[in-house]
C-alpha cells in the first residue's frame, strides 16, 4: 500500500517525496516523522475544490489543528488558503506565532480557561466554538469587558452514534462535548447567546467522531443540523450565516481500510444539506469543514530501527517479537484505540509479507505497537517504516520513561527539512528545579 509520492526506487528501499527512507533513518536518526509535503498541499486543495464545485454557497474548509500542529503545518496551511481550528491556549499561541491570521482561527474545546478565552478575544480569532452555557456567559463578559464583540458558533449534539471507536464518538447524546439538540437546551443556549453583551451569534457545530468510513451519519446529522437551523429561525426569527459540519473523514491505516473519497464524501454531504435547506427553504448558509485526519494522516510515515529479535517457543508455533527504538511515547494510538497499521521493511519494500511477527516498542511496558503483523524478512539493524501516522502520532508523543521526543522532517522534491528537532536530554530537564535544600550538604 504505496501513499502520496511513495514508491519503491531501484535499490529497493521506500522513497517518499523523493528521499529514500534509508538515507533519511541514516541522516536525522530513529525513531523519525517523515511527512510527505506534496501529498498535504494536494490534500488541502482538492478537498477544498471538491466541495467549492459542489456547494452553491460559500464554503470554509478549516485544517483541524490538533493532527498535527507545528508551525510549519501552519506556514503550509495558510499558504494553501484553508482556515485553521486550534483547542487550546497552546495551539492558538503556536498559530499566532506562526503568523496566522486570526481572523481565519476556530477555537474549539469544552473547557477553556477564562486566560483562554482572553487570549483568543484580544487575539481577534474569527469564531469561538463555544461548547456549553458556562462558557458563553464567561465569554460575553470577558469580550464586554475589552470592549470587543466575539463572533460564535454552538456546538450542539445531534444525537448520532457514529459506529466508530468509543474513544473517538462525540454525536452522541452522551457525549462531553456539546449540547444536546433534543433536549431543548441548545435552543435555549441559543436565544441566550443572541441577548448577551459581547456576543455575535452565526451558527451551529457538530463534530460526529473520527476515522469514520462511510458518509451515513454525516449524511444524517447535515439534515439534524439543517432542521435546528429552522428550529432557531422559527423561534427567534434569526437566520444562522454559518453552518459547520465539522470533520470526521477515515483513512486508510489497512488495506482493507475503503473511507469515501473526497469526491464521494462531497457528492453524499452537499446533497445532503442542500436538500435539507431546500426542504426548510433556508438561504445557503456558509458551509464549514473541519478535516485534520483526512489531510495529514496519510503523508506520515514514521521510521524505527529494529534491535532485539527474540523467538519464543510455544506448543503450537514459534513467536517472534521485534523490538524497535520507539513505542508509547511515540504512538500511544495502539494503546488508546487498538489502533492497527500497515508496516514495510524500508531497505527491502516490496519483499513478500509471508512472515508474521509481533513489533513491540522498547518502554517499560506492554507496548505492543504492532501485534501478529504479516512483515516478512527483518533483521536486526532494518529499518521498519509505519505509514499513516501523519495524524496525532507526533501530537500526542510523550516524554514517558524520559524519552525525547522525536524529530519530524518535511519531504519535498528529495529535500528533507526539520520542522521539528529531536529533543536533547538537556530538554528532558528543562523545565527541572532543585529547591535550595535539596542542594545542602
Amino acid at each position: 500500500m504505496l501513499l502520496g509520492t511513495q514508491k519503491i526506487n531501484a535499490q529497493g528501499h521506500l522513497e517518499i517525496g523523493g528521499c529514500d527512507t534509508l538515507a533519511l533513518a541514516a541522516e536525522f536518526g530513529t525513531p523519525l516523522y517523515v511527512m510527505d509535503e506534496a501529498l498535504v498541499r494536494e490534500n488541502c486543495r482538492r478537498f477544498t475544490q471538491v466541495f467549492t464545485d459542489r456547494y452553491p454557497g460559500e464554503v470554509e474548509v478549516s485544517f483541524a489543528g490538533k493532527a498535527f500542529l507545528t508551525m510549519a503545518m501552519v506556514r503550509l496551511v495558510q499558504q494553501e488558503g484553508l482556515a485553521l481550528d486550534v483547542a487550546s491556549g497552546g495551539e492558538l499561541y503556536t498559530a499566532l506565532k506562526a503568523g496566522f491570521p486570526a481572523e481565519k482561527i476556530l477555537y474549539h474545546g469544552n473547557f477553556k480557561s477564562d486566560e483562554e478565552l482572553a487570549m483568543g478575544v484580544a487575539a481577534g480569532v474569527g469564531r469561538f466554538v463555544v461548547d456549553n452555557p458556562y462558557e458563553l456567559k464567561r465569554l460575553s463578559e470577558l469580550a464586554a469587558a475589552q470592549g470587543k464583540t466575539q463572533a460564535i458558533l454552538l456546538r450542539v449534539t445531534p444525537g448520532i452514534d457514529p459506529h466508530t471507536h468509543a474513544k473517538i464518538s462525540t454525536g452522541q447524546e452522551d457525549s462531553k462535548f456539546g449540547i444536546s439538540v433534543s433536549s431543548g437546551l441548545a435552543l435555549a443556549t441559543v436565544q441566550e447567546a443572541l441577548s448577551l453583551p459581547g456576543i455575535d451569534f452565526k451558527g451551529i457545530h457538530c463534530h460526529i467522531g473520527s476515522q469514520l468510513l462511510d458518509s451515513h451519519t454525516h449524511e444524517d446529522a447535515a439534515e439534524i443540523m439543517v432542521g435546528f437551523v429552522a428550529a432557531i429561525r422559527e423561534a427567534t426569527g434569526f437566520v444562522c450565516t454559518d453552518l459547520d459540519i465539522g470533520g470526521g473523514l477515515g483513512v486508510r491505516y489497512l488495506p482493507s481500510h475503503n473511507p469515501p473519497s473526497y469526491e464521494e464524501f462531497a457528492d453524499s454531504v452537499v446533497s445532503a444539506v442542500v436538500g435539507a435547506l431546500e426542504k426548510h427553504a433556508l438561504p445557503f448558509p456558509r458551509l464549514m469543514l473541519e478535516p485534520g485526519r483526512a489531510l495529514v494522516a496519510e503523508a506520515g510515515t514514521t521510521l524505527y530501527t529494529v534491535g532485539p529479535i527474540k523467538k519464543i517457543e510455544l506448543a503450537e508455533r514459534t513467536k517472534t517479537f521485534v523490538s524497535v527504538d520507539g513505542g508509547l511515547s511515540d504512538n500511544p494510538r495502539p494503546v488508546m484505540y487498538d489502533a492497527r497499521y500497515s508496516v514495510l521493511v524500508a531497505g527491502r519494500a516490496a519483499q513478500a509479507t509471508d512472515t508474521t511477527v509481533t513489533v513491540s516498542g522498547k518502554h517499560c511496558e506492554t507496548d505492543l505497537l504492532f501485534p501478529e503483523l504479516a512483515l516478512g524478512e527483518v533483521h536486526s539493524g532494518d529499518i521498519l517504516a509505519v505509514q499513516t501516522t501523519g495524524a496525532y502520532n507526533h501530537g500526542m508523543a510523550s516524554n514517558y520513561n524520559r524519552f525525547r521526543r522525536p524529530a519530524v522532517v518535511f519531504v519535498h522534491d528529495g529535500q528533507a527539512d526539520v520542522v521539528w528537532e529531536r529533543e536533547s536530554y538537556d530538554d528532558l530537564l528543562r523545565q527541572e528545579r532543585l529547591p535550595q535544600r535539596f542542594l545542602e550538604e
